[in-house]
């Protein structure tokens, strides 16, 4: 029998198979803001993993729930270890997210060090995200249309992949991914300049928002017979985009978006500091 949590919510802890049940386990620990992946009967807690015939840890830990790209190092019984290690009988498996601040230069890392340059590509449920991103001067590619192959090609082509689907980031093409939690777009804005540690690469309204290029400038005079007449007496400064050719400057729309990007930018001030 599995022991009840009193809440009734899950399993506190489940043990040992009976002996002759010709069952095995293994125990798994994730630590770290990868909980999140988690069911609360599982978070904090050493979890058993009951296999037949010994399996890899990679797949231990996405049968768990946690997409491989989260995972940054993986300890079994306390040394390091590849994801594709044949987890055996009695092992204990702790899973970590990307370290920040440790430095595990002599462990073997389970996934590619990070990109040099961050570039995103945003899933079919992103499409304000990806927006916004843009509008932050950020590069971010997104089509309402793209099918979950095209995406884990993009994202194998440099990109780290934004979803709100977990079982996207478990495609063994993705090799840098981000699950994004919040549901409102602006909190997904914060929550990915926040994650990534954005705040010093925001340039505003320097990227298409239509087609994600960056913006040339634009002289008021070329400008002249591309916007309505009102807008060129009423505006001194204009952009273009070299490949939709769209015309941008500061209109009534200007001052709101600035505000939003303003207040995701406090939200670093309003950080705790280590």
């Amino acid at each position: 029998m599995r022991a009840r949590r009193a809440d009734g919510q899950g399993p506190w802890w489940e043990p040992p198979p009976a002996v002759g049940s010709g069952r095995q386990v293994a125990w798994l620990r994730i630590y770290a803001e990868l909980n999140d992946y988690l069911p609360a009967c599982r978070r904090q807690r050493d979890c058993p993993l009951r296999f037949d015939v010994p399996g890899s840890a990679k797949d231990a830990i996405e049968a768990f729930g946690v997409p491989h790209v989260a995972v940054d190092l993986l300890l079994i019984n306390g040394r390091s270890a590849a994801f594709d290690v044949l987890l055996q009988p009695g092992d204990r498996v702790s899973v970590y997210p990307v370290f920040e601040a440790l430095e595990i230069a002599d462990a073997t890392r389970v996934r590619p060090q990070p990109l040099r340059q961050l570039r995103f590509v945003a899933d079919v449920h992103l499409g304000r995200l990806a927006r916004y991103l843009r509008l932050a001067g950020l590069d971010c590619v997104y089509s309402r249309d793209a099918e979950d192959a095209a995406l884990a090609e993009l994202a194998a082509q440099g990109r780290v992949l934004l979803t709100r689907d977990l079982g996207l980031l478990k495609c063994n093409a993705v090799t840098h991914g981000y699950w994004v939690r919040a549901t409102a777009p602006r909190e997904q804005l914060a929550e990915v300049l926040g994650r990534f540690d954005l705040y010093d690469r925001v340039q505003a309204f320097t990227r298409c928002l239509r087609c994600n290029e960056p913006l040339e400038p634009l002289s008021r005079e070329d400008a002249r017979d591309r916007v309505p007449a009102g807008v060129w007496r009423a505006q001194d400064q204009f952009a273009c985009c070299p490949h939709c050719r769209r015309v941008y400057w500061r209109g009534s729309h200007y001052d709101r978006m600035r505000a939003m990007l303003a207040d995701c930018l406090r939200q670093r001030d309003a950080e705790p500091r280590a």
